[in-house]
């Protein structure tokens, strides 16, 4: 399994601790986040983990802003992305569950570290239902 993973300078702290995370679950990662603090444009790092999860190079994506607003915004402007803003391991559950969200979109100024660790092992954990549910995210698609 592949995922790339992208931040601004608010998710660089949770970024880390994902990209560990993943690591010590055997799963490459792809880093398109800044690792520092000073201020960078979110777009700059978001759109490399959404083209990737476009072009089917990587399985999925997560993407840590201050809000996950922005980040998740960005993400959705790409075709085949279906890019989940999530606050609760719950939401994650139904994102992928209903929506086979392939991008998860975390806040890192509105959650916990544990939160957003917990909130990953759920995104990766669970599966897409398909059935009525594929039905719907077929209609996505605008072009």
């Amino acid at each position: 399994m592949k995922i790339a993973i992208g931040n601004d300078h608010a998710g660089t702290e949770y970024k880390l601790a994902i990209v560990g995370l993943l690591k010590s679950m055997d799963i490459d990662v792809e880093n398109y986040g800044t690792d520092g603090s000073d201020s960078v444009d979110y777009p700059d790092f978001v759109h490399p983990v959404a083209s990737d999860v476009e072009a089917g190079t990587v399985d999925w994506g997560i993407i840590v802003c201050g809000s996950g607003n922005g980040a998740s915004m960005t993400a959705n402007k790409h075709q085949k992305v279906r890019c989940a803003l999530c606050w609760t391991k719950e939401i994650v559950q139904l994102a992928r569950e209903h929506n086979d969200a392939n991008i998860l979109s975390l806040p890192a100024r509105f959650i916990s570290l544990p939160q957003a660790l917990d909130m990953v092992k759920t995104f990766l954990d669970t599966k897409f239902e398909g059935g009525r549910h594929e039905r719907r995210i077929e209609k996505i698609p605008c072009a």
